[in-house]
Order: structure tokens, then sequence, then C-alpha cells
């Protein structure tokens, strides 16, 4: 999918410089949309009218940034508190466009509990935000963009350096990781200023 930003450049460079991250071909940034399109999933609980979906028993607002949003959301707080912790919070809070995967809390529970532990640990802080970037893309998608893409067979870059890969399985938009592992969204198209995020069920693990 052919899209650009003039801002693109900014958040490449604003969130690789200085972490840890992995190599790997470029990919162009999609340009957000004066009005995103919504295709959400069937467990997508939509408000009646207004700002967008609940997640986690808030609402999120169009006027809230990424970050400002998810604090709200009971059902993210492992991973908000996981951005804090990696030192990501002001770039997410920044201008953007970014589309974020955002694991919800029951994604971390399928992980080991000592590899949770450990990413919190100070000396691991390079490790957990090699993790996190990989769960977000320069630019916005939202579920209609990925779908269409699914449906070229394209593929997006992370910020952290590796491939994520939308799907289709029974009409239902999945992402697929560098490894091969299929991950549901739960919510999608949560609208933010700052760009859309999905919540999803499973944790994506890259490569390197």
């Amino acid at each position: 999918m052919d899209k650009s930003n003039n801002k693109s450049a900014f958040i490449a460079i604003a969130l690789i410089v200085g972490l840890a991250l992995g190599g790997g071909l470029g990919y162009a940034a999609a340009a957000s949309k004066d009005e995103p399109t919504t295709q959400a999933n069937s467990s997508m609980t939509k408000t009646a009218a207004g700002d967008g979906v609940t997640v986690g028993g808030a609402r999120m607002v169009r006027e809230k940034d990424i970050v400002d949003n998810a604090v709200e959301a009971s059902n993210v707080t492992t991973v908000v508190s996981l951005v804090k912790l990696a030192g990501l919070v002001d770039t997410l809070k920044s201008e953007g466009p970014f589309t974020v995967f955002a694991p919800n809390n029951g994604a971390f529970e399928k992980l080991d509990a000592a590899t949770v532990e450990s990413l919190q640990q100070p000396e691991n802080v390079d490790a957990l935000k090699n993790i996190l970037t990989y769960h977000v893309v320069a630019g916005t998608y939202t579920s209609a963009d990925l779908k269409a893409m699914a449906q070229k067979g394209e593929t997006i870059m992370s910020v952290q350096g590796e491939m994520l890969t939308p799907i289709l399985e029974d009409n239902m938009i999945k992402i697929q990781d560098a490894s091969g592992n299929k991950v549901d969204i739960e919510t999608a198209d949560v609208i933010s200023s700052n760009g859309v995020t999905h919540v999803i069920t499973s944790v994506m693990m890259p490569k390197n």
C-alpha cells in the first residue's frame, strides 16, 4: 500500500535512536486520514455515537493521544506500565501518527511469568524496548487498511525493524509476527489524536 507522511522520517528517528532495535529494510510510513475508516472484528464494542469505541470499560476519545486513552482502559494496564518502564511514553504522546498493536492484560498472562518479570529488570530495558517497538508502526493503519493489505499479500514494517503481516482468516483480520504466530485483534480502530490502536490478544515476539 503506497502511503507517505511528511512526519515519517522524524517518527522513525525518534523511536529508533537510542533503542536496541533489530535491523531490517524500511517500509514507507502510512499517512493519517482525516476520517479514518472503522472496520472492527466481531468482538469490538462500538459506542452508540461520538468518539469511537469502549476499551476496558472506558470510552476512547479522539481528542486524547494514544497514551492518555490507554491509561483509562482497565484491560491494557500491563502494557501501559511496561511502556512507562521502557521510557516510551513521551514518544507515544508525540505528534505521530502511529499505529499501535497493544496486547491486553491476558496476552501477558500467556507468557511465562519469569519472562515478564525479567523484562521489568533495569538490565533488560533494551530487550523490553525491542519487544514494545515491534508493536508500533509509523503511520495510521485502520482495520480497513489492514484488510486491504491482507488481500494484496502486503506486509508492514514495525519501528523495531521486523515485519508484521496482516492476514484474513474467516474474514477476520489477524496479525502474523515474524515467527509465524497469528494474533487476534480484540478491539480495532481505537482512534486517538496521534494515531490508532488495535488491542490484540497475544504478545508478538520479534526474532531478533
